[in-house]
């Protein structure tokens, strides 16, 4: 278990908690939609299916991930001369989809179009239709953070880990977490600009593991997220003083001014 507490580990650790609560704030705006849709006894209970559910989905994929991971050195193929075995090509397919949704993402936060408030329709949900959408949303969300997880770290406890810890700190913290990106809206662009960096080292590590082993791309990739961070950091601490702040507005989802995210998992 020693591997578990050394500094690649740790770092690896820490970048994954914050790379998947950054980026799964959008995953809890959906959430809070379905849920406001609930009945008030209801709501309790949805949130508390959500948090479980969203942990086992995510434990169970990425435990299929390490399991398919293992399978390296059985090539079920070859082409141009290298044999690509399942971990492979589950490698290069992953940090291919990772690059292209992140540049989706991007495009759609930037240049995307306007996002209507969503207006909550007056006919509640029932709660079994209400957990059956949350988990099917949160599904969807889980593949990203699923790979995220796998292009960041090398063991599955600390993936595991930091998904725990991240939903945790989402379930709790989600209405300042959420104010907080939206009045920083370049750190969800760091954040996705971090996660091409990470869907490329998939690419390199699918394409030729052990090229990626001696260049410790990773590595590399922790450092400029750190420095990345740090000069963020220092601007918005520049700008506090300021008197005249310019921020730029993403297209995001959002709720409703009648039921804001607070109502649905401040308490």
């Amino acid at each position: 278990m020693e591997y578990l507490f050394t500094t690649e580990s740790l770092i690896s650790f820490i970048v994954l908690v914050i790379l998947e609560v950054v980026l799964g704030i959008d995953n809890v705006i959906f959430v809070s939609i379905i849920i406001n849709r609930l009945k008030n006894e209801n709501k309790k209970k949805a949130r508390r299916a959500w948090m479980v559910s969203g942990i086992i989905i995510r434990s169970i994929l990425l435990m299929g991930l390490s399991w398919l991971l293992l399978q390296k050195g059985k090539p079920l193929f070859t082409l141009f001369g290298k044999g690509f075995d399942l971990a492979s090509l589950v490698m290069l397919v992953g940090g291919l989809f990772l690059i292209y949704k992140s540049v989706k993402e991007i495009h759609g936060k930037l240049e995307g179009e306007d996002h209507e408030d969503y207006q909550l329709k007056p006919v509640h949900l029932s709660l079994m239709q209400g957990i059956v959408q949350i988990m099917l949303i949160d599904t969807v969300f889980s593949f990203d953070s699923v790979i995220t997880a796998g292009g960041t770290a090398k063991h599955v406890e600390i993936m595991i880990g930091a998904v725990i810890i991240a939903m945790i700190i989402m379930f709790l913290f989600s209405p300042k977490i959420s104010s907080f990106i939206h009045k920083h809206p370049t750190l969800k662009m760091l954040a996705l600009s971090f996660l091409v960096m990470i869907g490329l080292s998939l690419v390199i590590e699918g394409w030729d593991a052990e090229s990626a082993e001696t260049l410790h791309l990773k590595n590399y990739i922790y450092f400029g997220m750190a420095f990345s961070f740090l000069v963020e950091v220092l601007n918005m601490t520049m700008r506090k003083k300021s008197a005249k702040r310019r921020v730029v507005k993403l297209h995001e989802p959002v709720l409703n001014e009648d039921t804001p995210i607070d109502s649905d998992l401040a308490h």
